[in-house]
């Protein structure tokens, strides 16, 4: 049976990996730079997905009054520390290297589209040792718009080889994107989701990796 999808494209943070510990740490220096109090690494799940100067926005508004200025203020500090303990307490969800794996072995070309700068992208799975997994990498500054216009999207099935297509994300964000590119989404219920994951209207949803190719077979079909 021919694989129905020839490129998969996975969105990074809570869908690749569980990176929340260390955009926490990243967050909470730059806030305590601004002499603001920290915020707990489950507030900062709800936040991701947006970039990284988004994140700060929502901390910043989480801890008392967001101003262009403060966000102007802490970015640099957020982005020094975060480049620096990029992958210290990040971990890679269970099944993922696997259904990678199995993936590759039936052809299929991988990407990656996230909101992350894309330079942090690249340092990020360069020391996880998978940049060479992924035909294309196309972070939230590599396009002139982000997610959840489709544009990014686009662009990182394109350099991988082409279409037909399917994207794996954990937000709104995510779906929104696939729906806007016309493209069906498989999303997991373990992420960053800031509502309940069988609210985000993904084509399938899915608790664990060992599920991935399944389902994309599914909806594919």
């Amino acid at each position: 049976m021919t694989f129905p999808f020839r490129t998969i494209a996975f969105d990074l943070d809570g869908t690749i990996a569980d990176t929340a510990p260390d955009l926490t740490a990243a967050l909470n220096h730059a806030l305590g730079a601004l002499g603001r109090p920290p915020v707990p690494a489950e507030s900062v799940r709800h936040m991701v997905g947006h970039g990284a100067r988004a994140l700060l926005q929502k901390g910043l508004a989480a801890t008392g009054e967001m101003t262009p200025a403060l966000v102007e203020e802490g970015f640099p500090i957020f982005l020094d520390y975060y480049e620096a303990h990029i992958c210290v307490g990040s971990t890679v969800y269970p099944g993922l290297e696997a259904a990678l794996d199995g993936l590759a072995a039936e052809g299929v070309k991988l990407a990656v589209c996230t909101n992350k700068l894309e330079g942090l992208a690249r340092q990020f799975l360069d020391t996880l040792g998978w940049t060479e997994r992924f035909a294309a990498i196309v972070g939230g500054d590599t396009c002139p718009v982000r997610k959840p216009d489709p544009l990014p999207l686009d662009e990182a099935i394109t350099r991988a080889g082409g279409g037909p297509a399917a994207f794996v994300g954990d937000s709104i964000t995510d779906t929104d994107t696939a729906r806007n590119a016309g493209l069906p989404c498989v999303a997991v219920s373990f992420g960053f989701s800031d509502r309940p994951p069988a609210q985000l209207g993904a084509t399938a949803l899915i608790d664990h990796f060992d599920e991935l190719i399944p389902a994309l077979r599914r909806i594919g079909g």
